[in-house]
């Protein structure tokens, strides 16, 4: 048998490392066409000039492409069987991706425990993107609910323990990073690194509503091949899921509205989709202030945000019960580097 089916469950080994295939070579055409598919336009991923600005050689790529980039390579062997992506902890961006860049993706199995119904199980991985010398550009925990190929097989249990979020002083700031100069007006707003209160709730106002073309062409950019993102045979409703970094980056290009400062992602502390989001959902975002940190770069701060994409009012997360709110698509915390 030639073709492959793809991993299940049981197949999984704690301690095992999975190198991933294809490598990928980045440029400027998948920074065209992550702008043309969300609203981005963040200032020093949009121009050379206002890069070199702030003491970077020229514009590198948007974060969430490298995110995407590393995790669509991990698909094929680590969800192309799964029923959910549950979550995501301990990421970091370890360094930029610029154009011409080739990245690749390698996971370790860090934890699997077993689900209730006997069906499926939990699987836990940290991946590491590696650009072509061989340097860490980005690494991240996340979990995911697999089918079991046989009920019967009994697989060792490990849940692994992982931080709430990542110590401020563990951020990485690019190299060269120069905050002192920078121009507020080409950037879109005034607001700085003080300005932002804790607790303080941004409604980004824009709304997006969610073709299933543009998310299918976006999930594929990725050369994720995650069945559940394209075959309507393969859930119940008949229903394509859309791709859960699809709403990711919808909600972030969102937020520049408000956040138009927030030039880097340097942090993925925690991470939810909680729920399902389908073509022809509208796409909301608001953002929370969580925390405030500072760091060693000239002109740079941190802070920590919660970013909720939904279908429903700003501010609405959780109900009496203590559940996600069934308009509530995603509850991301990370940090971003701002001005001072």
């Amino acid at each position: 048998m030639k073709t492959n089916p793809g991993r299940f469950f049981e197949d999984y080994r704690l301690g095992e490392v999975i190198a991933h295939a294809v490598p990928r070579t980045v440029g400027q055409g998948e920074r065209a066409l992550y702008h043309a598919l969300y609203p981005a336009r963040a200032a020093v991923h949009s121009s050379d000039a206002f890069a070199q600005g702030v003491g970077l050689p020229a514009s590198p790529l948007d974060d969430l492409i490298a995110f995407h980039t590393v995790f669509g390579k991990t698909v094929p062997d680590i969800s192309l069987n799964a029923v959910a992506n549950l979550g995501y902890a301990e990421g970091r961006w370890l360094r930029p991706v610029w154009p011409g860049d080739t990245l690749r993706s390698q996971s370790e199995v860090i934890g699997l425990k077993e689900t209730s119904s006997g069906a499926t199980g939990v699987v836990w991985v940290r991946t590491r993107g590696l650009n072509q010398r061989d340097e860490a550009v980005l690494e991240y925990v996340r979990w995911v609910m697999v089918k079991k190929r046989r009920r019967e097989v009994e697989v060792e249990t490990h849940v692994p323990a992982l931080l709430a979020s990542v110590p401020s002083g563990k951020l990485v700031v690019p190299d060269g990073l120069d905050f002192s100069e920078y121009d507020f007006a080409l950037a879109g707003e005034t607001h700085r690194w003080g300005d932002y209160a804790l607790g303080e709730i941004i409604d980004h106002v824009d709304g997006v509503s969610v073709e299933e073309a543009e998310h299918m062409l976006a999930t594929r950019l990725w050369q994720n091949t995650s069945k559940v993102h394209f075959d309507v045979s393969q859930r119940e409703d008949g229903r394509r899921l859309i791709y859960g970094g699809h709403v990711i980056s919808l909600a972030r290009a969102l937020s520049f509205n408000g956040l138009a400062n927030a030039q880097f992602m340097v942090a993925l502390n925690a991470g939810a989709h909680a729920n399902p989001c389908f073509a022809g959902d509208t796409v909301r975002a608001w953002s929370e202030v969580l925390d405030r940190a500072e760091t060693e770069a000239p002109g740079v701060g941190a802070l920590r945000l919660r970013l909720v994409a939904t279908k429903g009012a700003a501010g609405a997360l959780r109900g009496a019960d203590g559940k996600y709110l069934p308009e509530v698509l995603l509850d991301l915390d990370y940090w971003a580097l701002v001005p001072r």
